[in-house]
């Protein structure tokens, strides 16, 4: 890496700009434009950027926050370069988070939507972040296959209506950037990017963030972006899910049109954190063996929140009692 480096002792490296641009100081310090962020991230997706240069651009991200043209020109420039058979998606839900504290309910919302003939397909990261569970994890204790190319995408979609896709096998390159998060100790970017990927172009996409001020840009990047419908909230552990113990504000966009709608509050007290994630337990609620009752109201929330977002509804209040009845009915043997 250092003969690498001291090639450019004579002339600036072609990525320098960038970090420039982002790191100049409290007065000359400011945001890349669309064109910016595009031609940057384009770089880094093409390995033409040094490993010194990537942490300092992704770090002074960080710190700023990656405005929504600099967002929207990241998700761009990675949408340009794959390169995956059209297939017809009805939802594209993002899973980089990983569950903590209770079950990922959210997968039981998605896997209830396909038996009921929805196509959806997930995407995700695992392993990021230590002590989390993560949906790659459960899928395949659930015995769902772990897709590595859009041929396996599709024969899921035939099969089960339901296909997950990990981010290593949609860029390998956004892979190793997210799972610097152990290295630098921090989220980067890339955690906020790959929620907005959209690989197949599926008809509703749906974001979960961390932190409440994240929704307008996620929602705001999206319309940039073309989509017509998606929802953006903040979700429980980071996950796309409802938690049914605070209020839920919704950024979406419905037909175009952006809009935002607050779900009210369903329980009195908080409920308490698992003591231990035992997948056991959480297949025996998909089974229908076992009941739980703060998991249920999650994944039915969850699923009319997917319901509206899809356009299967017209009003939230019927998203929510059609969720209720395809829980109601689903099978677990798909």
């Amino acid at each position: 890496m250092n003969t690498k480096r001291n090639i450019y002792k004579d002339f600036e490296h072609p990525f320098a700009q960038f970090v420039r641009i982002v790191g100049k100081g409290k007065n000359g310090a400011r945001s890349l434009t669309y064109d910016e962020a595009y031609q940057a991230f384009s770089m880094i997706l093409k390995d033409e950027v040094l490993d010194v240069q990537l942490g300092a651009f992704l770090m002074l991200l960080r710190v700023k926050e990656e405005s929504v043209d600099e967002l929207t020109g990241f998700v761009q420039a990675t949408r340009d370069q794959l390169n995956f058979k059209p297939l017809q998606v009805d939802l594209d839900w993002s899973s980089y988070a990983g569950k903590r504290k209770h079950y990922p309910w959210f997968l039981l919302a998605a896997l209830t939507l396909a038996h009921h003939g929805y196509k959806v397909v997930m995407h995700g990261a695992s392993g990021h972040t230590i002590n989390r569970l993560y949906t790659e994890q459960v899928l395949e204790y659930l015995s769902y296959p772990i897709c590595q190319n859009d041929l396996d995408v599709e024969q899921q979609l035939k099969q089960r209506n339901f296909a997950y896709m990990p981010l290593e096998a949609i860029s390998p390159i956004l892979s190793d950037l997210i799972s610097l998060r152990n290295v630098m100790g921090l989220r980067s970017p890339i955690h906020t990017l790959a929620r907005l990927i959209n690989p197949f172009n599926a008809k509703a996409t749906m974001q979960a963030i961390f932190h409440p001020a994240y929704r307008s840009s996620h929602q705001q990047a999206a319309f940039k972006l073309g989509y017509q419908n998606s929802a953006v909230i903040k979700g429980e552990g980071g996950e796309f899910e409802r938690n049914p113990d605070a209020k839920t504000l919704i950024c979406g966009i419905k037909d175009g049109e952006l809009y935002e709608h607050e779900l009210p509050k369903l329980t009195d007290n908080r409920s308490p954190t698992e003591e231990e994630l035992d997948l056991a337990v959480f297949k025996a609620v998909w089974e229908g063996s076992k009941n739980h009752e703060y998991g249920e109201i999650a994944v039915v929330e969850t699923m009319g929140i997917a319901l509206y977002a899809m356009g299967a509804v017209q009003s939230y209040e019927d998203a929510m009692n059609l969720a209720q009845k395809l829980w109601q009915t689903r099978s677990a043997s798909i």
